[in-house]
């Protein structure tokens, strides 16, 4: 399947966003592992968070859904039950490395694989600190899926988190409940955190600081309902072409605004774009409306510290750039190697087919804009964020951009394309 973007003299609208996708993945694990029913209202129905659910119904957890709300009767003190079929993830890297501390200290026998992708991308470093608990792995070549875990009895440790990543850092977390002693985790502890926001909505007793998290293990979680809002990550592609269309204005509504989530946000103001929030709820999360209007960019330079908390938004940080008034710099972003692509080399690649200059580093890029983009014939190594970012480069270049592959946005955002003509309908 491809999609044909071509150059847009108008942007506008207010669409709706898909539900948040860590959010919905959580909520469902959460509610099957808790004593009653959850339920879950407004879940994102993409690929990724399918993978989660079916990977729990295999494992006995019963999952329906009525309209807009999910229900998941939750396990309790029963436990899982010994799936028949290998759990198949999917392209969902959260599916499997959350899982795998999910049953790691649980009495059960699973092998996790996924599609060509996710078997390439490295699973050693959730196996390594839960292997520490004491949980027992069977890795292929050690570091990849297919995989066997076989759960069983594991003990509270003591670990440095080495990469700032939530989903490794959600499956000590996952694990360090089942097991027997306290966890704490310090390091790099500063990834998107709504696996600490929700874990107290489910009566659960967390401790966290900017320097650890500590945790004991023995405790059960009890139902609650989980309302997800829409997804930060997704939102930014429409915040994004709003601030390098001329004219253009976005109005979003029901937005995750966790601080850990709202990195692109801020470096785009800083960047010069013209972007409101404003927080309406917060608990168990903060959850508000933005406004964006068309404001010309400016480069800008972004740190180690800031990528966690705006990691799914690079690429598309990549396409801005272009579009914006001097250099443009990311550096610490190395993690981006290891996602559905290598997306350094996909943004690179890309790029430079539309004619623009790159220079790339083993941890990141430099862009100097603006930059005049022509209109080609782009390569999604299959994967959705790379797909919906040079769609929003089309939006600004000459002649035609073809995306190829462009089915693959299901995993997050299957109205993606439905949504873009939308908002660029004169």
């Amino acid at each position: 399947m491809k999609n044909i973007i071509s150059r847009s003299k108008v942007f506008s609208g207010k669409p709706i966003i898909p539900g948040d996708k860590s959010i919905s993945h959580r909520g469902l694990i959460l509610g099957a592992l808790a004593s009653g029913t959850s339920e879950v209202i407004d879940i994102l129905e993409g690929e990724d968070v399918q993978s989660t659910a079916h990977c729990l119904r295999e494992l006995g957890v019963e999952i329906n859904s009525i309209g807009n709300k999910t229900f998941i009767k939750g396990i309790g003190d029963k436990g899982f039950k010994n799936p028949n079929k290998i759990l198949d993830c999917g392209n969902s890297g959260t599916t499997m490395r959350v899982m795998m501390g999910v049953l790691a200290g649980r009495p059960v026998t699973a092998t996790l694989t996924g599609d060509s992708s996710l078997v390439k991308r490295p699973m050693k470093r959730v196996s390594e600190p839960l292997l520490l608990m004491g949980a027992n792995f069977k890795l292929t070549n050690e570091n990849y899926a297919p995989l066997i875990v076989t759960g069983g009895i594991i003990y509270g440790i003591d670990y440095h988190l080495k990469i700032a990543s939530a989903q490794i850092k959600t499956a000590i977390i996952m694990a360090a409940i089942s097991a027997e002693g306290s966890t704490r985790i310090h390091g790099e502890i500063g990834s998107r955190d709504h696996t600490e926001k929700l874990l107290p909505h489910f009566g659960i007793d967390i401790k966290t600081t900017d320097k650890e998290i500590i945790i004991s293990g023995g405790q059960s979680l009890k139902a609650n309902t989980v309302k997800v809002p829409g997804d930060p990550s997704t939102a930014a592609f429409w915040i994004g072409a709003a601030s390098i269309i001329p004219g253009a204005t976005i109005d979003l509504d029901n937005i995750s605004l966790n601080p850990t989530r709202i990195g692109f946000m801020n470096v785009l103001k800083r960047m010069g774009a013209d972007i409101q929030m404003d927080i309406l709820t917060t608990h168990p999360e903060p959850v508000g409306s933005i406004h964006v209007s068309f404001r010309g960019l400016v480069g800008t330079t972004i740190s180690k510290d800031e990528i966690p908390s705006l990691i799914d938004e690079i690429p598309l940080i990549a396409v801005l750039a272009t579009q914006a008034t001097g250099i443009t710099i990311i550096r610490g972003a190395e993690e981006l190697r290891v996602k559905e692509s290598d997306r350094l080399e996909a943004v690179a690649t890309n790029l430079r087919a539309m004619g623009c200059e790159i220079e790339v580093f083993e941890d990141g890029f430099k862009i100097e804009g603006p930059q005049k983009l022509t209109g080609c014939e782009i390569q999604t190594f299959h994967d959705h964020r790379i797909a919906m970012a040079f769609s929003i480069a089309g939006l600004v270049a000459d002649k035609e951009t073809t995306i190829q592959n462009s089915e693959c946005v299901a995993v997050s955002y299957p109205n993606f394309y439905e949504t873009l003509a939308q908002l660029t309908k004169e």
